[in-house]
């Protein structure tokens, strides 16, 4: 494996940078020349591609987003699109590629195995919902960001008795909800594993404050049937029999967008770097993920068409905490 190109693709995540960091200086230690590819997919297509050097990938470990940046490709999901990237690839010398990024990214990097192509695969996406890691990057950083804006709204809700929903991201997977409620010590949870109704959202609340609580906390993932949108009509209208308000604040993108803290810098670092040893070694057609703490290769065929859902046992932690 003498050339080798990296990719980032899909939703960015806190600690894209450090992975690509790390891919590329493990790449040019093992001799490799490294190609970083501009804006996902769309550069493999339409062929931009620029050499990385050491210096391209120093003072960025530190940085939020992916200085090669992302994009939707609709030309590479035809089979035209995608031969058009393997032609570019070839023309280039390109023995093997690693993809950043989460289900969708995958499913593309599976694509381009089928064409005979080498690929490893970093597990990076906030919502946790990729086969194959226990936990991906980004997702520690986006719960701390909610975790600090659920901080900060229960303080300014105790001063009012006021009720405060904060919708996070997960549009098909509900961990950063569930985990950003039993951190912050919410009241409820509302996931698309686990739906509420607003009648069960209010319940919650009028034991809440009947048990002398001065503020309340409803987490929900914004794919959520029910979302903050639906919740915050229901109870704009039913606000008056109710007693008391609910104010509404949706985290969105915010989460994705902070510096990554030390654990997704560290594994960013270690998988992306695990991923290039994969490549030169001839261990492709996998994805380089943690499970129970190990990092592991989990081939295609297991990742892609799957989701991961959250440990649902913990929404009755969540209600036990509550209290």
């Amino acid at each position: 494996m003498k050339t080798i190109a990296v990719v980032t693709s899909g939703g960015d995540a806190p600690g894209m940078n450090a992975a690509i960091r790390a891919a590329v200086r493990t790449g040019l230690y093992r001799g490799c020349e490294v190609f970083g590819v501009r804006w996902g997919y769309h550069g493999l297509v339409f062929d931009e591609m620029q050499p990385m050097g050491l210096r391209e990938v120093g003072g960025i470990i530190q940085q939020g987003g992916t200085v090669l940046g992302s994009a939707r490709c609709v030309e590479f999901r035809t089979p035209e699109g995608r031969q058009q990237a393997l032609d570019n690839l070839n023309r280039r010398g390109i023995e093997g590629v690693i993809v950043i990024g989460g289900n969708g990214s995958q499913a593309g990097a599976h694509a381009l195995c089928e064409l005979g192509v080498p690929v490893v695969g970093v597990a990076s996406t906030i919502d946790n919902d990729l086969v194959g890691s226990d936990i991906t990057i980004g997702v520690d950083t986006a719960l701390n960001i909610a975790l600090e804006a659920c901080d900060r709204l229960k303080v300014t809700a105790s001063s009012h008795k006021r009720a405060f929903m904060v919708e996070v991201m997960g549009r098909d997977c509900g961990y950063l909800a569930l985990m950003t409620a039993l951190a912050a010590g919410a009241e409820a949870v509302v996931i698309p594993e686990a739906e509420k109704t607003p009648e069960e959202v209010a319940e919650v609340l009028r034991r809440s404050y009947q048990r002398g609580k001065t503020n309340g906390l409803i987490v929900v993932a914004e794919g959520a049937k029910n979302n903050a949108e639906k919740l915050e009509a229901w109870f704009k209208e039913n606000a008056p029999q109710l007693g008391y308000e609910l104010r509404t604040t949706k985290l969105g993108h915010v989460q994705r967008g902070g510096a990554p803290g030390a654990y997704d810098r560290l594994l960013a670092t270690r998988l992306a770097s695990t991923a290039v040893e994969y490549l030169c070694e001839g261990n492709h057609g996998v994805v380089v993920g943690t499970i129970r703490g190990e990092i592991t290769g989990t081939p295609y065929s297991e990742v892609v068409g799957r989701h991961k859902s959250p440990d649902l046992r913990l929404l009755k932690l969540v209600d036990i905490l509550a209290q």
